[in-house]
C-alpha cells in the first residue's frame, strides 16, 4: 500500500493566483515562456523557466538560469505573491475542461514507494531531462512542479473529497489556458486529513504516473542525494517526499499524440504499407476506433487500418502506437529510435487535425500520422507488466498548471 504526506505548500496568494498559475515548463519553449512571461511580472514562468529573465544568447542550462530561479522564488515569497502554510495540510485541485471534470488530491508522495515499484512509470527518461530538474530543484531547494499520478477508484476517497468540495469554498476559482475552469480546495481538518492518510495506506495498492517521468526521477534522486547527506534526519523529513497530484483513474482522458516524419516517399510506399495495413484515401483524418490511424500526405488523407496478422496480445506490443512505429516508422522508414531521430517529432492532440495539415502543406514534414488515443485501462496494464510504452504514447488534458503548489525540502530543517 502507499503513501501520502501532507505539506506546507508555498502556494499563490489567492488574489494572485490566476496571475501567476501557467502552463508547465515542459510543454513551452523559452521563445513561447518568454512572451508569456514579458508583461506578467507574477508569471510562475519567471521561476519555472526563468531564462527568460536573461539574455536570449544564454543557453536555458546555464548556471545563471538555476540561481535566477532560485532568487526569483525568494522574490515571490517576499512580496508576498506567494505565501507558504503554517501547517501540513492536503489540497484538492479540481480541472474541468469541455464539460468534463477531474479532482486530484494534492500531496506529496515517498521516495521509497517509488523505489520499491508502488509507484509505477510506463516511460523511460533521457538523462540530459533529468539533470536540468535536478539543478532546478536543487537550487530552489524544493520540488516547483507535481508528479502527475493516478490510481484506480476508491469509493471512500471518492466520498472524503467530494463531501469536502461540497461543504467548503474554494480558496481559488479560475479560468485560464484552452478555457480550462481551476478550482482549489485546503484540507485543514485533522479527522479528514488522517483518513485520507489511513485510506491510501490501507486500500490503494499502487499509483501510477500518468504525466511527469522526469519530474519524478530527478525529485527521486535530489531525494536520495539529500538523504545520503543528512543520515540524521528522520523519515518524516521533507527531502523524503515529493509532489504529487493523484486522480482516479476513471476521471482521467488522454488524447492522441500524434507524429510527422520528414523522410522520402518512395515509389514502392503504398506497396509496403500495404502489407500490414488496408489503405483508403478519406475526407476525416481523425481515426474513429482502435487499430486505425490517419495518414496526411501530399494533400489527402488516407485511412490505414491494421490487419489481422500484425495484431498483438501483447501489452506494448498491441498498442496503436507501436503498430505504428514497428510496421511504417521502424520497416519502412527505419525510423529505430524515435527519442533521438531527428527525422520523426510528435503533435499533441489538442493541436487538432489541422495543425497536422499546416505541418506537411507548409512542407517542413513530408507526412503525419493520427493514432487513435491510448487508454487508460492501457497504461495500467502496461505498468502492471512492469513494461514501457514507446515515447510520446499519451497526450493528458487538461494540463496541471504549474505555480499552484510548490513542495519546500526543508533541507536546512533536517
Amino acid at each position: 500500500m502507499v503513501t501520502i504526506h501532507p505539506f506546507k505548500s508555498i502556494r499563490p496568494a489567492a488574489e494572485f493566483s490566476e496571475k501567476i498559475a501557467t502552463l508547465p515548463y515542459d510543454v513551452l519553449n523559452s521563445d513561447e515562456a518568454r512572451e508569456l512571461g514579458e508583461n506578467n511580472p507574477y508569471s510562475y514562468l519567471h521561476i519555472d523557466k526563468s531564462e527568460i529573465d536573461l539574455p536570449e544568447t544564454l543557453s536555458p542550462y546555464d548556471d545563471q538560469v538555476y540561481e535566477k530561479a532560485a532568487n526569483n522564488l525568494q522574490a515571490f515569497l517576499q512580496k508576498q505573491w506567494l505565501i507558504q502554510d503554517d501547517q501540513p495540510r492536503l489540497y484538492l485541485y479540481e480541472l474541468t475542461m469541455n464539460g468534463r471534470a477531474q479532482t486530484g488530491l494534492v500531496t506529496c508522495t515517498s521516495i521509497t514507494d517509488y523505489t520499491e515499484g508502488k509507484i509505477k512509470k510506463h516511460e523511460f527518461t533521457r538523462p540530459e531531462k533529468e539533470v536540468d530538474r535536478i539543478r532546478h530543484i536543487e537550487a530552489c531547494d524544493a520540488n516547483t512542479s507535481p508528479i502527475f499520478l493516478t490510481y484506480r477508484k476508491n469509493e471512500q476517497i471518492q466520498t472524503l473529497t467530494d463531501d469536502w468540495k461540497k461543504s467548503h469554498d474554494p480558496v481559488y476559482d479560475f479560468t485560464s489556458f484552452h478555457e480550462v475552469t481551476h478550482r482549489v480546495w485546503l484540507v485543514d481538518k485533522p479527522e479528514v486529513i488522517e483518513q485520507l492518510v489511513t485510506t491510501f495506506a490501507q486500500e490503494v495498492a499502487a499509483l501510477y504516473i500518468a504525466d511527469g517521468h522526469h519530474r519524478t526521477e530527478s525529485a527521486v534522486k535530489v531525494g536520495q542525494k539529500k538523504k545520503d547527506a543528512h543520515p540524521e534526519a528522520t523519515d518524516s523529513a521533507e527531502f523524503n517526499y515529493f509532489l504529487s497530484v493523484i486522480f482516479p483513474k476513471e476521471e482521467l482522458e488522454i488524447l492522441d499524440y500524434n507524429r510527422v516524419v520528414n523522410v522520402p516517399i518512395e515509389a514502392d510506399f503504398f506497396e509496403q504499407l500495404e502489407k500490414s495495413f488496408t489503405v483508403a484515401k478519406t475526407e476525416a483524418g481523425k481515426p474513429a476506433q482502435p487499430k486505425t490511424f490517419g495518414m496526411y500526405l501530399a494533400g489527402q488523407w488516407y485511412a490505414l487500418t491494421a490487419k489481422e496478422a500484425i495484431l498483438s496480445d501483447d501489452p506494448v506490443a498491441g498498442l496503436d502506437v507501436s503498430l505504428l512505429q514497428n510496421h511504417v516508422f521502424a520497416a519502412i522508414f527505419d525510423i529505430q529510435d524515435v527519442r533521438t531521430d531527428k527525422r520523426i517529432d510528435f503533435v499533441g492532440g489538442i493541436r487538432g487535425m489541422k495543425e497536422l495539415e499546416q505541418l506537411v502543406d507548409s512542407g517542413q514534414w513530408s507526412a503525419a500520422f493520427a493514432i487513435y488515443p491510448t487508454t487508460m485501462d492501457d497504461l495500467l496494464n502496461v505498468a502492471d507488466a512492469g513494461k514501457i510504452m514507446p515515447p510520446k504514447s499519451t497526450w493528458f488534458e487538461p494540463k496541471l498548471l504549474s505555480g499552484l503548489f510548490v513542495h519546500d525540502l526543508e533541507t536546512n530543517n533536517a
